[in-house]
């Protein structure tokens, strides 16, 4: 016969799985799950269960309207939280539809199983953009073991070919690095790395790493490499990074609409310095990896946004201003 420990934990077991705030279980619920596990009880026995459980900090509630009963009022996600978390899930490119599925099924533990159908039920998963890489699980596990250990890594990294025929194929190179950060943009994985080749630092995506292995051999510290002093500076990296394309850092003036000063904020913060010119206009100065990705991201702003320094940066954006033109 089971212990009447054993019946408190399935009592807990039974609110935390079908309770909520909308469908409460009832103390003849709660006795016929305990008979299809093969234990009998007295009624007043669960009250005193629950009475043991709200006691060691359980927060279970009797409901009275529209139905009597009991559920579990409060659990360590939200709904809408975990709501949240699914969403984020379903919609992240680098994670497989089959790991996405897992991993929203697991998800629907957090909420009681009447939340959970209500959950998946809006969810959406574009099995087209999604990655095919069944190993980025054990890539994201062993680069982030490396990053701790400083430790070089090798992987196979796959590229997709362009064919005229549109035949799919696909040619991979083999990588030797030094990692140094693993970040999330623009709904991919990248890894901050150095590749000894080269005294500077590159953005590789996990979802087109394959057979990765650590190696005994120590990473080149990131001072080498970059401006980076001891601790490699994440917030920092990303926030001069466009498009994650890497380059040489500079202070770069712009000219600007004062119509788009919230998108200024946006990407570079309520702290960038804002100054006026006229009416119409105003400068901010920034911190930026001058990159082809800069000069994508001021052109989306059209005639809104103009380079003043460097000059570098404004025959840049000049150049391939004339390329799309004369494209047309």
């Amino acid at each position: 016969m089971a212990s009447s420990k054993t019946k408190t934990l399935l009592i807990y077991k039974y609110l935390s799985d079908y309770s909520d705030e909308n469908n409460p279980l009832s103390t003849t619920d709660l006795i016929d799950y305990l008979m299809k596990d093969g234990l009998f009880c007295e009624r007043k026995s669960i009250y005193a269960d629950i009475a043991v459980l709200n006691s060691i900090g359980f927060d279970i509630v009797k409901a009275t309207s529209p139905k009597k009963g009991f559920f579990l009022a409060s659990r360590k996600f939200e709904l809408p939280e975990v709501r949240l978390l699914i969403d984020a899930v379903s919609s992240a490119g680098f994670i497989t539809p089959n790991k996405t599925a897992s991993l929203v099924e697991k998800l629907e533990t957090l909420v009681s199983k009447n939340q959970a159908e209500e959950l998946v039920s809006q969810v959406y998963i574009d099995s087209d953009s999604k990655c095919d890489n069944e190993e980025i699980y054990y890539v994201i596990d062993s680069l982030n073991e490396a990053i701790i250990k400083k430790q070089k890594v090798s992987f196979k990294y796959k590229r997709r070919n362009i064919d005229k025929e549109n035949r799919k194929s696909y040619t991979e190179k083999t990588f030797t690095v030094s990692p140094y950060a693993l970040i999330w943009e623009d709904d991919h994985y990248y890894l901050i790395c150095n590749n000894a080749k080269y005294d500077n630092l590159m953005n590789l995506r996990l979802d087109r790493m394959r057979k990765i292995e650590m190696l005994d051999e120590k990473a080149r510290p990131c001072e080498e490499v970059s401006d980076y002093k001891g601790t490699f500076d994440v917030a920092d990296y990303t926030s001069k990074m466009f498009n994650m394309f890497t380059g040489v850092n500079a202070k770069v003036e712009l000219l600007c609409d004062l119509d788009i000063r919230e998108e200024i904020m946006d990407r570079f913060g309520a702290k960038i310095p804002l100054t006026a010119v006229d009416a119409n206009h105003f400068k901010t100065t920034i911190d930026a990896a001058v990159s082809d990705g800069l000069v994508s991201w001021i052109m989306n702003f059209g005639n809104k946004i103009k380079v003043l320094e460097p000059m570098s940066l404004a025959k840049s954006v000049k150049e391939k201003a004339k390329s799309i033109y004369n494209l047309y």
